[in-house]
């Protein structure tokens, strides 16, 4: 059964921090890059950050550089994002997905970045 699950989110602060999971079943996680979006309200799902299939070659939106860091753990099938010195622009949904040949989105988790 293919299954992603997102969660972490809530609701903080500027300049707060927020870690992000995400646990996928069935989609073959180890073999995949596995990619972090976000959909902000009103606006089109885009595309945050990437990490290779052994964890090494990490890639990022320029939005995120340096405030955002990308992980995977392919014994526990699971990525996260850790986000740092986030912003009231960084508010969204957070979804996770292969990014290639992705499988059926999951619920995503809401991040909320407001005073």
């Amino acid at each position: 059964q293919v299954q992603l699950v997102e969660s972490g989110g809530g609701l903080v602060e500027p300049g707060g921090s927020l870690r992000l999971s995400c646990a996928a079943s069935g989609v073959f996680f180890s073999a995949y890059v596995m990619a972090w979006y976000r959909q902000a309200p009103g606006k089109q799902r885009e595309l945050v950050a990437d990490i290779s299939s052994n964890g090494i070659i990490t890639s990022y939106a320029d939005s995120v550089k340096g405030r955002f860091t990308i992980s995977r753990d392919n014994a526990r099938n699971t990525v996260y994002l850790e986000m740092n010195s986030l912003k009231p622009e960084d508010t969204a949904v957070y979804y996770c997905n292969r990014f290639t040949r992705p499988v059926p989105w999951g619920q995503g988790t809401q991040v909320t970045v407001s005073s």
